[in-house]
């Protein structure tokens, strides 16, 4: 899949607009379920981000506007049960895709596919009141801003669609794999620094972001934090502050988009000067991976952790 970074860092910004009005706020509780049955029992509510939501019987008919949530689902032993999910959801690959929008979704589309429940992360306009006129459960699961909103959410979703157990496994494996890439990291002298590249124009996420709070325990610091004038989390580094920062090591999130690559970056103007591109320690990362908090997450610390590993101590 190749995605347009602009429109990524459009959504990144309504994704992190959602998630601070309501990702923290989901409970992952239950009422009428069984806390020991492995599959649930109905009726079940949970709170999203979009506010509570009730399914009386275990869903059939899921439709799921969101690539995370699309492995979400599919990881904790939903998959059987979806049965359309957007233009975005790409994994894993036999994932029913459709041209469903999750940018824009279009209520009529929806209900086309006859859902007994519609997972999504960004609802924009009344897309969420209009589903429930139609008597369709709708869970918000907006963009995570710390791994335990990723839990949350993923919990919520095995209580909503009847696999309880399959989302705790999912969670234990989950802080089983980041525990594992935190370990037995190096202690340099000082903090390494770090720049994670959204696009070529040089967006980026600081270390409040749902990357840097990932990155953080690995003993890293965002040169991006002093930048973010205007407290987004995801502000416009000019080239000028990027090569004064002189970050030890440079992580891709484009790499898919926009053909980014450590000899590409390398033949930018001044980044030859960089510590990251003279010592080798630029590192391309799955676009799709590195922009969703599903369960690959782990994935994504892994490499980090990799990265740092491979900086001789100073």
């Amino acid at each position: 899949m190749r995605r347009v970074a602009p429109a990524l860092v459009a959504l990144t910004a309504a994704a992190v607009a959602l998630a601070g009005c309501g990702s923290s706020g989901s409970t992952g509780s239950s009422a009428g379920a069984s806390a020991s049955a492995g599959t649930g029992s109905f009726p079940v509510t949970v709170k999203g981000s979009g506010g509570s939501v009730t399914v009386d019987a275990r869903p059939s008919h899921i439709v799921s506007l969101s690539p995370t949530t699309t492995e979400m689902l599919y990881s904790i032993g939903a998959g059987s049960q979806v049965k359309a999910v957007d233009d975005q959801s790409n994994h894993p690959a036999k994932a029913p895709r459709t041209k469903l929008s999750g940018f824009k979704p279009n209520v009529e589309a929806i209900a086309g596919y006859d859902p007994d429940l519609v997972v999504l992360s960004y609802s924009s306009g009344d897309v969420v009141k209009s589903l429930q006129k139609l008597k369709i459960p709708v869970y918000v699961a907006a963009a995570a801003t710390t791994i335990d909103d990723s839990y949350r959410e993923i919990t919520d979703l095995g209580t909503l669609t009847g696999h309880t157990d399959g989302a705790a496994s999912t969670v234990r494996k989950m802080k089983a794999g980041i525990a594992k890439a935190e370990q037995g990291l190096p202690k340099p002298g000082t903090k390494l620094s770090y720049y994670y590249e959204l696009d070529p124009q040089l967006h980026t996420a600081t270390s409040k972001t749902f990357v840097g709070s990932l990155l953080a325990p690995l003993g890293l610091t965002n040169i991006a934090d002093k930048a973010d004038k205007g407290n987004t989390g995801y502000p416009q580094l000019s080239k000028e502050y990027l090569i004064e920062a002189d970050p030890d090591l440079v992580f891709l999130a484009d790499t898919k988009c926009c053909a980014a690559s450590a000899a590409t970056v390398g033949k930018r103007p001044g980044w030859n000067t960089l510590t990251a591109v003279k010592d080798k320690h630029v590192y391309g990362l799955d676009d799709d991976i590195a922009s969703r908090w599903g369960p690959r997450v782990v994935q994504l610390v892994q490499a980090a952790a990799n990265a740092v590993q491979a900086v001789p101590a100073k």
